[in-house]
């Protein structure tokens, strides 16, 4: 093949052989060739060309083009037969009859997809670039066609130089990096839901559902988590968190922390006490990362939610009519800062009302105020309604979460669900006030025998709930102080006992020897009840509590 008859059209070689072909036109003096070269290079004019400086045409670029690493094709006319193919090309697909079509004898550039590349730069004349594409056998070759012309004139003037150069190592390179971050992702992503609960908890007097997402794989996980715990006596507490931070490090101190809240939820301490230990927890965990969190509580009896947030985003209700309310304050500064006291508030959570906890994955977008994602979120909330699970799938839809959303989001949703005709029936309170002495023991039995025959439990737990009232109001009356109360509670699973007092000394289970005359009260609720426990109460006191399973 003689390359000398063609020309590849590289930027610039049109206009370099324009301007020689209209110099070899020129006297010297219209060229600017006269008697002062040195004002014609002060006044930075172009000098003349040496005489000695050779031609490309003087070189052996047919020689050269064998002889190179990269591959090189050269194809010719509108079905691109081949022209010439270099040695590495041989080496590497095999040696090509010239004269034959690129379709019939060249597959591998069909795997390439250059056939349609080179049929758009032999219309166009203009080059194009093709980076890191796969063949069958496993090579990866970043692929440059540029538009050649055969300068001797023919049928078929128009070719393409396809040059490929053999990138197989960098792909495999950056295969094995891609590899390892998704085993990395995959690593923290496993760890992540581990440490979130399999299943949540469903109390008798809430309904919830919670959904968790990763960002996408461009992004790395996070430390975004959520909880539901049962204290007991018909109390419930949710938490939801995110820990600042990405990979392996905020997953492992989301899941420390996540521990810590369970263990702290079972002293049944106020919200704005269990944040307060947390936050002394993460400076101890790690100083450099902080998280935001907000723990609730909610009492059935109380008919509201009980909260502290530690920089977190606000609590949202959707009552029944529709009508979404904030709960503002109060907000204190995100665990791990130290030195703040937190405080708690509270909202209603009436029946048929709607809660929703959540990170900040799912209102916060780039170039755009969180307060307008937290707007957005609560028209969506507005228009949820159905299940606790449907009402999370339509805000995650509604706030354009996705596969591939560049944070993580947590998503807690509780319902107080409002109940009618027979399910009603499965749910009673019933209170009495424990005026004057020992004498109010008496009436506490009495008004228990009485409330429990009303509700129809068989004669076993009948007298059982009537025993664990003993005990309690004894205990309460022995060693507690005005004001008293006595509260009985039927729900669908259990029965709850429940006794208030004014002192604020919580009683202990002990073993009782054989000769003490007291102490065996709280180990006889303990033997009889299926669970008990004791908390202190917001406005000074304490109240010990125990249930009964219902079969």
């Amino acid at each position: 093949m003689n390359f000398t008859r063609w020309s590849p059209r590289l930027p610039g070689t049109q206009r370099r052989a324009a301007a020689r072909r209209t110099d070899q036109g020129l006297s010297p003096s219209q060229r600017g060739e006269g008697s002062v070269p040195a004002a014609r290079g002060e006044s930075g004019q172009p000098q003349e060309t040496p005489s000695d400086v050779p031609a490309l045409e003087d070189f052996s670029v047919p020689e050269i083009l064998g002889r190179l690493p990269a591959l090189v094709a050269l194809v010719y006319g509108p079905d691109h037969r081949i022209a010439y193919v270099n040695d590495a090309y041989t080496a590497a697909f095999g040696h090509r009859t010239p004269g034959t079509t690129a379709a019939d004898s060249c597959p591998e550039l069909a795997e390439l997809g250059l056939l349609p590349l080179m049929d758009q730069v032999l219309r166009s004349g203009k080059p194009r670039t093709v980076k890191s594409r796969r063949t069958r056998g496993g090579g990866s070759y970043t692929v440059t066609c540029l538009p050649a012309e055969r300068t001797g004139g023919g049928k078929e003037t128009g070719g393409v130089l396809v040059f490929a150069a053999d990138v197989t190592d960098h792909a495999e390179a950056a295969e094995r990096l891609r590899a390892s971050e998704r085993r990395h992702r995959e690593t923290a992503v496993t760890l992540q839901r581990s440490l979130l609960p399999q299943e949540l908890e469903q109390p008798d007097d809430l309904r919830f559902a919670a959904t968790y997402q990763p960002g996408g794989t461009d992004a790395a996980v996070g430390g975004d988590w959520y909880d539901v715990i049962t204290l007991g006596a018909g109390r419930t507490a949710l938490v939801i968190g995110d820990v600042m931070g990405r990979g392996v490090r905020a997953a492992a101190v989301m899941g420390q922390l996540r521990t810590a809240v369970r263990a702290y939820a079972r002293l049944d301490l106020p919200p704005h006490e269990v944040l307060q230990l947390l936050d002394g927890l993460a400076s101890e965990i790690d100083p450099s990362q902080i998280a935001t969190c907000v723990y609730a509580v909610h009492d059935p009896n109380e008919g509201r939610l009980v909260y502290a947030s530690a920089g977190h985003l606000p609590i949202l209700v959707r009552d029944q009519d529709g009508s979404v309310r904030r709960a503002d304050e109060p907000t204190g500064p995100p665990l791990g800062t130290g030195g703040y006291l937190h405080t708690s508030g509270s909202i209603d959570l009436p029946p048929g009302a709607t809660a929703v906890l959540y990170t900040d994955g799912l209102v916060e977008r780039r170039r755009e105020d969180i307060d307008e994602g937290v707007a957005a979120l609560e028209r969506a909330l507005a228009g949820a309604t159905g299940s606790p699970q449907v009402v999370c799938d339509r805000l995650i839809r509604s706030l354009g979460v996705t596969a591939e959303h560049d944070d993580d989001v947590a998503l807690l949703v509780l319902q107080h669900p409002t109940r009618k005709g027979a399910d009603a029936e499965l749910f009673h309170n019933a209170a009495l006030d424990l005026l004057g002495g020992i004498e109010a023991a008496p009436r506490a039995r009495a008004f228990a025998s009485g409330v429990l025959a009303s509700w129809r439990f068989s004669p076993e737990l009948h007298d059982l709930g009537v025993l664990a009232v003993s005990e309690l109001v004894a205990n309460s009356l022995k060693h507690g102080s005005p004001p008293m109360r006595l509260r009985l509670r039927r729900t669908d699973r259990r029965l709850i006992v429940e006794v208030t007092d004014g002192d604020e000394h919580l009683p202990r289970r002990r073993r009782a020897e054989s000769e003490d005359e007291a102490g065996r009260g709280i180990s006889i609720i303990a033997t009889i009840a299926s669970s008990w426990g004791s908390r202190r109460t917001p406005g000074g006191g304490k109240a010990v509590w125990c249930e009964f399973a219902l079969p």
